[in-house]
């Protein structure tokens, strides 16, 4: 079979269908993403044997689980009328501290992250008297290992389990409009697409679908994290209305070369052609925007300011506990002693690196004074320290 017939978006869907026993997908919009990230697979990916193994996986997992819970939701009409009430959610550069800050934050038992083998696998959907020993959960544990296995280093690289926080972007990935798709692969037409001219508003849409989902069977007060929700705040605040955001900061050149690294070591496993300079190109591209979206929609009022709390990674890697007592008191929430006691412990048994010589800048290709310039109204409206870039 060629490439063009394994990744044909009418037989991919068809497949999915098959599987998933039922064809209604809901809303039609991610239509247009699904084939636009297939094209990409089959003509920008480069991808590998097994990276084409794993991209096919991919694109089913993400087709079979929109089709469950669209069929769970016809099955349990009620869930549609459970609303998803004061989210929170982490957004901010990526590299910024934004995952061990999600971490924590999620050892709140009054706070309800989704956890990556919910995400990955959400049909049936979870109950709370499983929901620490469901056997999906060593399902989505084998597949993370095997990662490991693939790419050696790669969990270092980017911490994840079954039983911890999952991002909104795997969430999204039904819809076909996100991120996870152009960092995991070499797609530059798709990502530009992402970036420039794609609707997001159904990707919302379809993420507000799947919490609903989820809380059916676990409730709580949902606390989120994405970087690419920077790129899109306005459309979150339009689903999200009374939405808080802690939106984390740091010096974006250190940032473009971490994330560039990691988008190497991403696309390493379906690849054998990645080159960590195209990454940082394109991280480099995708960051500059974001933050001039982000502070562009900030200044001018379309998010208010009253939902938002900054955070800056210094402060937050010199002292978290500062940090999230802060973070807590602007919440107008209470951090309980036990609560605090659950986070010290997930830190002290998860405690950074500081990232071990795996990036450097000089692997980026990029001027730094170029880039500094380029990104010095964004340090000069945040406050954000300059760090000497690795």
């Amino acid at each position: 079979m060629t490439l063009q017939e394994r990744f044909n978006p009418e037989r991919l869907i068809a497949v999915a269908c098959e599987e998933a026993g039922s064809d209604d997908f809901g809303e039609e919009g991610w239509r247009d993403g699904l084939r636009r990230v297939t094209d990409g697979l089959v003509n920008d990916a480069r991808l590998s044997a097994i990276g084409v193994e794993i991209a096919y996986l991919d694109i089913i997992r993400a087709l079979k689980n929109r089709l469950g819970v669209i069929a769970w939701r016809k099955q349990h009409p009620e869930i549609a009328g459970k609303p998803i009430t004061s989210p929170i959610f982490i957004v901010g550069q990526p590299r910024t501290g934004t995952t061990i800050l999600y971490d924590l934050l999620a050892q709140d038992p009054d706070l309800r992250a989704p956890l990556t083998w919910e995400v990955d696998a959400p049909c049936p959907v979870p109950q709370p008297e499983a929901y620490h020993t469901d056997p999906r959960i060593a399902q989505t544990q084998a597949g993370i290992e095997l990662s490991e296995q693939i790419i050696p280093g790669f969990l270092a690289f980017h911490p994840m389990g079954a039983l911890v926080g999952q991002e909104c972007v795997r969430i999204t990935a039904s819809e076909f409009t996100s991120m996870i798709f152009s960092v995991q692969y070499r797609l530059p037409s798709y990502y530009r697409w992402l970036l420039y001219d794609a609707d997001h508003t159904g990707a919302y849409r379809f993420h507000r679908i799947f919490l609903q989902h989820l809380q059916s069977g676990v409730p709580g007060q949902w606390l989120l994290k994405s970087p690419a929700h920077l790129w899109q705040l306005d459309k979150l605040l339009a689903e999200y209305p009374d939405a808080l955001i802690v939106q984390t900061h740091r010096d974006p050149l250190n940032v473009i070369s971490s994330i560039a690294a990691l988008t190497h070591h991403l696309r390493r496993m379906g690849s054998d052609e990645s080159n960590i300079a195209e990454c940082a190109a394109q991280s480099y591209e995708e960051i500059v925007v974001g933050l001039d979206r982000g502070m562009t929609l900030r200044d001018g009022g379309a998010v208010p300011a009253g939902r938002v709390i900054d955070v800056q990674f210094a402060d937050f890697m010199k002292d978290p506990w500062s940090t999230i007592g802060g973070i807590y008191q602007k919440l107008g929430r209470e951090l309980r002693p036990d609560t605090e006691a659950k986070m010290r412990d997930f830190l002290a048994a998860h405690p950074s690196d500081g990232g071990r010589g795996r990036y450097t800048w000089s692997d980026t290709g990029l001027d730094a004074g170029e880039v500094r310039d380029r990104v010095r109204a964004y340090q000069e409206r945040y406050a954000v320290p300059t760090e000497d870039p690795r």
